[in-house]
């Protein structure tokens, strides 16, 4: 059995204190949604209640359409999600097996679109899509999500996946007929599902996240999203605290979970190409 030594003692209690900054935001937004307003208004503040307040919650729900908001913003962040994963995969085959001209530079210049920040093309962005009339009504929706339907990254890190195909595979399926479509479809995806699970994960949590798109592009309250919702919050009912916390640890539910049931999946898919 190996020892357990002083050196590897002393990396987990430096790696436990340096996780306490990155979770005490998290623990405190939980706990502070059931905290009392005596128990929010105490200096220091309070880390544990003295006695659950669920009202803090339901004021939540009395105080802004908040199910209308996660329907928004459950429907923007998948149909981001869904549209991504498919353009990623498309692209990135593209990229790694078919033979096309330029085919090097083309995927350079692809990349360089990540050097280039959002809040520089936002203005461009947003009057296209409001000029189109996108911004209103159940068109909102698709304003929404235009931007976001193909992903630099997403491509880079699927077509990093396929490149680890052996080239025997791919010709023992070509010899037994498999097209371009079929060889994508029924062999390379159902085997790069690691890597396709860690392009979702990032996209879903970068799409339900949004807050400056949705904010200059929306006119109606009723098509805004979550994060604008709590953002109301807090401009409403400013003196309670409590109310906002709560609102805060709702949104983090979705997010929470798919970062805890795709870890593994962000790990394997992160890591597929590291190796050749």
């Amino acid at each position: 059995m190996k020892k357990f030594g002083f050196g590897q003692a002393a990396v987990y209690v430096v790696l436990g204190l340096a996780l306490i900054p990155v979770l005490f935001p998290i623990y405190y937004g939980f706990v502070g949604a059931v905290m009392g307003p005596g128990d929010l208004a105490t200096y220091p503040p309070a880390l544990v209640p003295h006695e659950l307040y669920w009202q803090n919650i339901t004021d939540v729900f009395r105080s802004v359409p908040l199910g209308r908001f996660y329907v928004n913003s459950a429907v923007q962040a998948g149909a981001i999600t869904v549209a991504q994963i498919v353009t990623s995969i498309l692209a990135a085959y593209a990229f790694a097996f078919l033979r096309l001209p330029a085919k090097a530079a083309t995927f350079g210049l692809f990349l360089a679109t990540l050097m280039v920040p959002w809040e520089a093309i936002i203005i461009p962005n947003y009057l296209a899509i409001s000029g189109w009339g996108l911004a209103r009504g159940g068109l909102a929706y698709l304003g929404l999500v235009l931007p976001f339907l193909a992903s630099a990254f997403g491509t880079f890190l699927l077509r990093q996946a396929f490149l680890q195909f052996p080239t025997e595979l791919r010709d023992a399926a070509v010899i037994d007929g498999c097209g371009h479509w079929r060889l994508l479809w029924r062999v390379i995806v159902p085997l790069s599902k690691p890597s396709i699970a860690a392009v979702g994960v990032y996209v879903f949590l970068s799409a339900w996240n949004q807050y400056f798109w949705p904010l200059i592009l929306i006119r109606d309250s009723e098509y805004q999203t979550l994060q604008i919702g709590i953002s109301q919050l807090n401009d409403a009912e400013a003196a309670q605290p409590g109310l906002v916390l709560a609102g805060v640890a709702l949104s983090l539910l979705p997010t929470l979970a798919v970062v805890l049931f795709g870890q593994r999946y962000i790990v394997r898919g992160l890591t597929a190409g590291a190796l050749r």
